[in-house]
């Protein structure tokens, strides 16, 4: 079997250049992000001036992932309110650009409403300015020291599930340092059971049509040392029958009152085949994830993305004869139609637990959920 097998030595970051970072060059404030969509050809950052650009950056998905996505719009309040733009018209366009992933969001309103603060106060700009960048830079160092958390209770879960350690872990789409302030949510998880000598074996999903697991989970796997296979995700399957997965673990999006779970779509089909083969499914997120106001799965805006990205195969940076640098090779006739949608949700009977940075939810309940969220809110206040 290929694969990529760990390496001795001292485990380095996935990347040395941070997935967000806020400057202030000469020429004014900037929000600077690795792009993502390069990876894993080349490390390329993009520089935002304005909300408008951060707006098509998410899009695009060359800055992506829940809590990333929240650090990021929190930044773009910042950056309106700090380069004089209107900061509701900033916060309107970012908040919509991704409707599933409610970090996105909760990070644009936390800014927002620090600004707004600052104004009710009698600050003026600059003060309320500099309140809206200090949310931001808060919120970062929040979900980094919650990166922590999650990873120290996530794989003590592990342990009390698989006693003996050897864990031979499954994810899905990408969960590192390239959407959170620290570490991660679920590969934090998997990377601390490498770094204790726990994890045996990492098994990477592609997670078609984007390729996050091949080219960005891989690409933080192999740069972090950590035994890792890549499969294609209709291979899961015949994994779970040969008995090689001991514990799947993915992120989330949102994840609603009643504990479903939206996630990168093809999440679903693996908590059936968890439930059918007895195998752990376990979910790790952040409380900034869990939306109290959405009732239940049903109730969640599923984005739909671009057909083209299921009717032509992209390889970052490598432009193909024929066609436009950074454009599509067609894999299906002209004008066919094609069903894309972001992700799908899990409904919480089908998750054995969800991992926060205050503590496991087992069995997920809306009562269970509710108590986390609280226990939150009072840390916080406090």
């Amino acid at each position: 079997m290929a694969d990529q097998y760990a390496h001795s030595g001292d485990d380095k970051r996935p990347t040395e250049i941070p997935a967000i970072r806020w400057e202030e060059p000469p020429e004014g404030p900037v929000l600077v992000l690795l792009d993502q969509t390069r990876l894993p050809a080349e490390e390329v950052e993009l520089v935002c001036t304005d909300a408008s650009a951060l707006v098509e950056a998410i899009r695009s998905l060359a800055v992506r992932g829940a809590p990333l996505l929240g650090i990021a719009g929190a930044y773009g309040v910042a950056l309106a309110a700090v380069r004089g733009f209107d900061v509701d018209e900033a916060a309107s366009a970012l908040a919509g650009a991704r409707p599933t992933a409610v970090n996105l969001a909760v990070g644009v309103r936390r800014a927002q409403s620090a600004h707004e603060t600052a104004l009710a106060k009698g600050g003026d700009v600059r003060q309320a300015a500099a309140a809206a960048l200090a949310a931001a830079r808060q919120l970062h160092r929040e979900d980094a020291e919650a990166s922590g958390r999650m990873a120290e209770h996530g794989l003590a879960l592990l342990d009390e599930l698989l006693p003996g350690g050897g864990h031979r872990v499954l994810t899905h789409c990408n969960t590192g340092s390239l959407v959170s302030g620290g570490e991660g949510t679920a590969f934090a998880v998997a990377l601390a059971a490498h770094r204790t000598g726990r994890l045996r074996r990492l098994w990477v999903d592609e997670t078609r049509p984007l390729l996050q697991g091949a080219r960005l989970t891989a690409y933080e796997a192999a740069r972090s040392g950590m035994a890792y296979t890549l499969l294609t995700d209709n291979a899961a399957g015949s994994l779970f029958a040969a008995g090689e997965v001991d514990a799947v673990l993915i992120g989330a999006d949102r994840i609603t009152a009643d504990g479903s779970v939206a996630n990168k779509v093809g999440s679903y089909p693996l908590a059936v085949l968890a439930r059918y083969h007895h195998v752990p499914f376990i979910v790790v997120a952040p409380v900034t994830t869990v939306d109290l106001d959405t009732a239940d799965g049903a109730s969640i805006e599923v984005e739909q993305r671009p057909g083209h990205e299921v009717t032509e195969v992209t390889a970052p940076q490598v432009p193909a004869v024929g066609t436009e640098a950074g454009g599509g090779i067609p894999v299906a006739p002209l004008g066919t139609q094609a069903y894309n949608p972001a992700f799908d949700v899990t409904p919480a009977e089908l998750v054995t637990a969800i991992v926060t940075e205050e503590g496991v939810v087992s069995p997920v309940t809306a009562e269970a959920l509710a108590e986390v969220c609280a226990r939150s809110h009072r840390g916080t206040a406090g």
